[in-house]
């Protein structure tokens, strides 16, 4: 029987397309597991700062990249029966996931020290061969597909609907199941259990079916303009999939950035918008397979193009009003779904470009890897471009307005390169125009207000007040009311304030250190924050030096502004580092100091088990100097309070505060009378004496202040959920 040179010899009953997208859709789940564990475990490791998060995500995309690539290279070239291969790669990555934490745990211990460049590239190393094999499957696959359908268009379209289903389902198991009840190390382990059941599905399904002659072999008579001969050229193609993975990921940032803001950066808001973003993705890639059916002239292959990005440029936009409303109705994540539409325009982009640029032929695999390469390149882009740098110089709502122009000049681009009659191509052009200038003119406007209205149920403001302040950096969003109260993410994150008479924000706590510590020399402060922490402890007179770690420099542009705590940007006693707090204390494994300060952020916050694990304070445990003590604040949470009890053997709490140590603890009221009597801050004192009124709040405040022993935490506290780096704390209970 002749075979076409080159392909791979099909099965007597070829693998029905049925069992193919269900083999695929299952290994959807495993990717999105292994990408949400490996990436929190890397920047448990690494640090959860944004150079670190960018690297590692980009490490992430490179890795896919290749693999596109590698698998385009074999779909042409291997001899061995595609599900075989699509089979060995599911089961390698079982092997790996299996392995990966403690991998990662035990090149993360010798890495600890390396510039973020460098870091890049051990990221890269790390996930190179799960990912590369992950990239691989699509490209395989779609060479398997076209020899069943004879469509590139509709085979692309079919396997990443699945596999982005497959994707947004794991989503939902992770928020809802692996995460909470399996916890990161048991999610890796039921991620390699179901790659293992495909690998062995794929082995089974191949092994039963013997070779027949393929559709490709058959030739039949096409018309003219049919997808046997490539609509795009291959770099036009190329082009439209990169500037798609662009588009694409970018709005993903911005998305989150505005579902973040709006949550308070609760773990699940992550879990569940990727979800949403995934299955509209999904939803657009089956939609395309129609669209690859519909675009028999290329007037109407041009029509189809350019309607899909006017659409989701426009769609993509809409979300952030959609949003500002839901959040004013304290209703933010029920406005997720709204994500689906612009979604489904982007994710049908992909697999129609596939359609036009790539023929049904024995090269099909590897044009569509390097198309998939293409678009992973552009998402990589988007995550430098958008993460790294236009969040950083330019405010959210006009990133979204640049993107949203960006998409409708891509729209206009393919009317110019396309096949419309001039007036059609007029007719769409004078409409894509007038909505660019109405992004532009309107835009603003209609995002009046922004993060007032996403924070409106939780801050208590008024409906038509603005924020004082409003800082946005590519680490986060920082506002400020008028009444000097301070939101990080969307949430309470202190004052500006170092008033004991006006105590708004708890600031008794750093003036205790005295209490606690009879000479506080060194000390470091992980959360800069309002600055007016670090504001009270420097002018501690037994105080010689005060290191502190912010992640978010946008704080330091208000502590400039603010009289309260000015002062301190000038403080030749301060030390200021913009880093991850635990990445710093791992790259400085010789600092010691007698006092650790962190106002830790709600232990409920993405991330906030990286500073509140067993891990992490065995970490603090051993940059204390002798006698020294850590004082952080739990938030609350009776679990945060049990994990401390468990690594130290004294803790005892101020107003809500933890502090623990190695060393017995009191608290020295008589001592801390003494040193509030003589605080002085900026050559002000703390306290009038002469004043029979600040006499006496002095009195009250060194009488009164809450202190709790041991015993009462330990009876507190018993049974409750001790924090580590695998269970997360309470981020996704």
């Amino acid at each position: 029987m002749p075979k076409t040179p080159g392909l791979e010899v099909r099965p007597d009953k070829s693998a029905p397309v049925a069992v193919v997208a269900t083999l695929f859709f299952v290994s959807g789940i495993p990717a999105l597991l292994y990408q949400i564990v490996w990436q929190r475990a890397l920047f448990t490791i690494y640090g959860v700062n944004i150079e670190s998060v960018t690297v590692v995500v980009a490490a992430f995309m490179l890795g896919l990249g290749i693999g596109s690539l590698t698998g385009g290279w074999l779909s042409e070239r291997c001899k061995i029966p595609i599900l075989w291969v699509f089979a060995a790669i599911e089961l390698a990555i079982a092997v790996y996931g299996i392995g990966s934490l403690p991998l990662f745990r035990w090149v993360g211990g010798f890495t600890s020290q390396v510039s973020n460049l460098q870091l890049g590239l051990v990221a890269f190393l790390l996930v190179l061969v799960p990912t590369v094999l992950m990239g691989a499957t699509l490209p395989l696959l779609t060479h398997y597909l076209v020899g069943l359908l004879g469509n590139v268009g509709r085979s692309v379209g079919l396997l990443y609907f699945v596999n982005t289903v497959g994707s947004a389902f794991a989503c939902l198991a992770a928020v809802k199941f692996t995460m909470p009840v399996l916890m990161m190390s048991g999610t890796v382990q039921t991620a390699a259990a179901v790659n293992v059941i495909v690998g062995v599905g794929a082995l089974l399904f191949g092994w039963r079916f013997r070779p027949v002659r393929s559709k490709l072999a058959e030739e039949p008579q096409l018309p003219a303009f049919s997808p046997r001969q490539p609509m795009l050229a291959p770099g036009l193609g190329a082009a439209l999939a990169a500037i798609a993975g662009f588009i694409s990921l970018s709005y993903e940032i911005v998305w989150y950035r505005m579902y973040s803001f709006s949550e308070g950066t609760d773990a699940k808001t992550f879990p569940f918008l990727l979800c949403f973003y995934l299955l509209g993705i999904a939803l657009g890639s089956i939609f395309s397979r129609r669209l690859c059916d519909a675009s028999n002239t290329p007037a109407r292959r041009t029509s189809i193009l350019w309607l899909l990005l006017f659409l989701a440029s426009i769609a993509a936009f809409i979300v952030a009003p959609v949003l500002m409303h839901g959040a004013a109705l304290g209703r933010a994540r029920w406005t997720l779904p709204f994500l689906v539409l612009p979604a489904a325009l982007l994710g049908a982009i992909f697999p129609f470009v596939c359609h036009l640029s790539v023929p049904p032929d024995r090269k099909a695999g590897q044009l569509v890897s390097v198309l998939y390469g293409a678009n992973i390149a552009g998402s990589t882009a988007g995550t430098f471009l958008t993460g790294f740098l236009l969040m950083d110089r330019l405010p959210l709502v006009s990133v979204l307005i640049v993107l949203s122009i960006l998409g409708l000049t891509a729209a206009l681009a393919v009317l110019v390169v396309g096949s419309l009659s001039w007036s059609r191509s007029l007719q769409r052009m004078a409409l894509t125009l007038a909505a660019i200038a109405a992004l532009w003119i309107l835009g603003p406007a209609l995002l009046d207000r922004f993060y007032e209205r996403l924070q409106l149920d939780r801050t208590g403001i008024a409906a038509d007040e603005r924020f004082h302040d409003v800082v946005e950096t590519r680490s986060g969003v920082i506002t400020v009311s008028n009444g000097g109260i301070v939101y990080g993410g969307g949430v309470y994150d202190g004052a500006f304030n170092v008033d004991l008479k006006n105590d708004v924000n708890g600031i008794v706590r750093p003036y205790a250190l005295r209490a606690l510590h009879p000479a506080p020399r060194r000390v470091l402060e992980i959360g800069v924050s309002t600055g007016s922490w670090a504001q009270v402890i420097v002018h501690d007179p037994q105080v010689e030096h005060l290191t502190s770690i912010e992640i978010n420099p946008g704080y330091f542009q208000l502590i400039r502004r603010r009289p309260e705590v000015a002062s301190l940007m000038r403080n030749s006693k301060v030390t200021f580092h913009i880093d991850d707090g635990r990445r710093w204390l791992v790259r400085n494994p010789d600092a010691k100091f007698d006092f650790i300060v962190m106002n830790t952020i709600h232990s409920w916050r993405s991330g906030a088990s990286n500073v509140l694990s067993v891990e992490f304070l065995k970490l603090v445990r051993l940059h204390l100097a002798p006698g020294g003590v850590a004082f952080y604040n739990p938030t609350g949470s009776e679990e945060v309070i049990q994990t401390g009890l468990s690594v130290f053997p004294h803790a005892l709490t101020v107003q809500g505060f933890l502090a623990v140590s190695d060393s017995p603890l009191s608290f020295d009221r008589e001592r801390w009378r003494h040193s509030l009597a003589d605080y002085r801050i900026d050559g002000r004192p703390v306290f009038d004496l002469s004043n029979p009124e600040q006499r006496g709040l002095l009195e009250r405040i060194v009488k009164e202040t809450p202190v709790d022993d041991r015993a009462s935490l330990r009876q507190r506290t018993a049974g409750r959920l001790v924090i580590t780096d695998d269970n997360m704390g309470v981020e996704f209970r």
